[in-house]
């Protein structure tokens, strides 16, 4: 049996964000009280399907918990339409029971998958055992990214591309380095003035980190008109393709 005063009993803090998508009131109040315990600092909520996708595309989400029954969509699709643009963990937290829901839930993206009524110990337990498999992979892709035509040393601050060493300012080096270490994500203009310069509020952003993009894309592209890693996604922002990636210590 859950006993209560686990809820008040508070852990250590945990640096990863997490993502509630469920349109529960006060579900989703209860979760935000059991992550708060567990020590999460940011925790987000959205309660639709676009809701959910602006604020994967505005913050820095670690893992996702998400509903199936949402308003304006499911979240079978949504899931799937989460995986276009991020490879965030993903947990179910749904009352779809059957093995047909959950086999699709497995197929449309999702990492795992919890049925309600549910422990909030086995939902914790859960979250942490997801969240730590990703910080073991994070760390074995933290010093160095390599791809067929380049690497970026983050330690050393290096780019080198086709096995010779490229000039690489401080601004281009940070805003690579942070796409580099969230592949396959599609983050805003905002997002990554924010993340590399600091503030999203300077006016011309815009054309800054255009300008800074440009720049790699000469640099790392085998054709900057065709880029394969720097991708641009219309309407939304920019991501780097991993697909040929390779990690090293």
């Amino acid at each position: 049996m859950f006993d209560i005063r686990y809820l008040y009993t508070r852990r250590e803090k945990v640096n990863e964000s997490i993502l509630i998508i469920e349109d529960e009131v006060g579900l989703i109040k209860m979760l935000k009280r059991l992550l708060d315990k567990e020590g999460f600092q940011e925790i987000y909520q959205a309660e639709s399907g676009a809701e959910a996708l602006k604020k994967v595309l505005e913050h820095r989400i670690d893992l996702i918990l998400l509903d199936v029954m949402l308003p304006d969509t499911n979240g079978f699709d949504l899931c799937q339409q989460i995986r276009d643009i991020s490879e965030v963990p993903i947990i179910f937290l749904t009352a779809r029971t059957t093995d047909i829901d959950k086999l699709t839930g497995f197929s449309m993206g999702g990492d795992d998958y919890i049925t309600k009524p549910f422990n909030p110990l086995e939902v914790a337990a859960r979250i942490k055992a997801i969240l730590h498999r990703q910080r073991k992979t994070i760390l074995e892709m933290s010093r160095v990214f390599q791809t067929e035509s380049f690497v970026l040393h983050y330690d050393q601050a290096r780019l080198i591309v086709e096995g010779k060493e490229v000039n690489c300012p401080a601004k281009e080096f940070q805003l690579l380095k942070f796409m580099c270490q969230h592949p396959n994500q599609v983050f805003s203009v905002d997002h990554l003035y924010e993340k590399v310069w600091g503030d999203y509020s300077i006016v011309g952003k815009e054309n800054t980190v255009m300008v800074h993009i440009s720049r790699l894309r000469q640099k790392i592209e085998k054709d900057p008109k065709h880029p394969e890693y720097l991708k641009n996604v219309r309407g939304l922002g920019y991501m780097l393709s991993n697909e040929n990636q390779r990690s090293s210590q």
